[in-house]
């Protein structure tokens, strides 16, 4: 433990190394008396002009707030802080998975029971941190997510709604199950969720893949509504299409990973029977008419196509079962 001689919290606090990372306050290991029941997990990156009022805000409904300072450039550390928030400064930019979830499990390292997962960017409403965490409370779920779409979808430029239909649409594939709001950074999660958050992410993967892993591992998950607001100052760091693109390619291979028979199989099904009745149909044209050459190409391909495509859904879906039952 040494002391902290940068003021990078205001006043003269007390530091430590944990999993490569400075934490700032919450020195001691909680005992069971003492462990904060609910705690908000805040990742940000040069958020100096939000943090401070995200973390006043969330403390008036949970018992502490981390702030996990991405290696930020400005005084988002310095400002949450002083806003009463334990800070854990990252090494080096990591990105916004791999900083939820080092505080997440600075969340249950501390003992927390309820974690809620929060945006920097004040995008956030503090006030559906009650909706969220309730649930969990009560024991009905496990990862309750608060969905922008249920209820009256007000504020939400179209832009973002038809791609997160379409994300939404996917990644429900993936996992066969019904998620309006797969990409919703607000979320809440038991501490059953915490002891299971063994996977890994990058960037903005964070929320499908939390999703994938907690089905897999038989975790309740439900929905609650909530507000966004998109009129914030620093809003994402990413262009929108920029990032939709990386959640599709992602939420894609994601697909290609757990139901390759889905990706590959029907599509290559489609294909074959189309290059079959193409096929047919050129035979018949040859024996009324004596014209073949451009459909009988066409036929071939898209048989070809197709085989290759059902053969293909066969072998990934032979390794994906291999795989399952070899326990990985």
């Amino acid at each position: 433990m040494a002391v902290d001689t940068e003021g990078e919290m205001g006043l003269d606090g007390l530091r430590m190394k944990h999993d490569g990372n400075i934490i700032a306050q919450g020195m001691a290991m909680p005992t069971a008396a003492s462990a904060p029941r609910t705690i908000a997990v805040v990742p940000a990156f040069n958020e100096e002009i939000t943090i401070a009022s995200v973390v006043l805000g969330a403390l008036a409904y949970v018992d502490k707030v981390i702030v996990v300072d991405d290696a930020s450039h400005d005084r988002t550390g310095k400002l949450a802080a002083l806003a009463g928030a334990t800070v854990v400064r990252m090494p080096k930019n990591g990105g916004k998975a791999k900083a939820l979830l080092t505080g997440l499990r600075e969340a249950e390292r501390m003992g927390c029971q309820v974690a809620v997962m929060l945006d920097g960017d004040g995008q956030h409403r503090v006030d559906d941190i009650e909706g969220l965490i309730g649930p969990v409370i009560e024991g009905k779920a496990d990862l309750v997510i608060g969905s922008r779409f249920l209820g009256e979808q007000t504020g939400i430029p179209r832009y973002r709604i038809f791609g997160q239909k379409v994300i939404n649409s996917l990644s429900n594939l993936s996992t066969k199950v019904d998620i309006t709001d797969s990409q919703s950074g607000m979320r809440a999660l038991s501490r059953k969720g915490l002891e299971n958050l063994t996977f890994s992410s990058e960037g903005y993967n964070i929320e499908s893949d939390m999703i994938t892993h907690f089905v897999e591992a038989g975790l309740e998950i439900m929905e609650v509504p909530i507000s966004v607001r998109y009129d914030v100052p620093n809003g994402h760091k990413a262009g929108a299409t920029s990032m939709g693109m990386k959640l599709l390619g992602n939420v894609v291979s994601m697909i290609g990973y757990k139901r390759p028979l889905l990706l590959f199989g029907v599509p290559g099904a489609i294909a074959g029977l189309t290059g079959i009745i193409i096929a047919f149909l050129t035979v018949s044209e040859i024996y009324l008419f004596g014209s073949f050459l451009g459909q009988a190409l066409v036929g071939v391909a898209l048989f070809l196509i197709g085989s290759f495509f059902v053969i293909s859904g066969l072998t990934l879906n032979s390794l994906t079962l291999m795989m399952k039952s070899m326990g990985r």
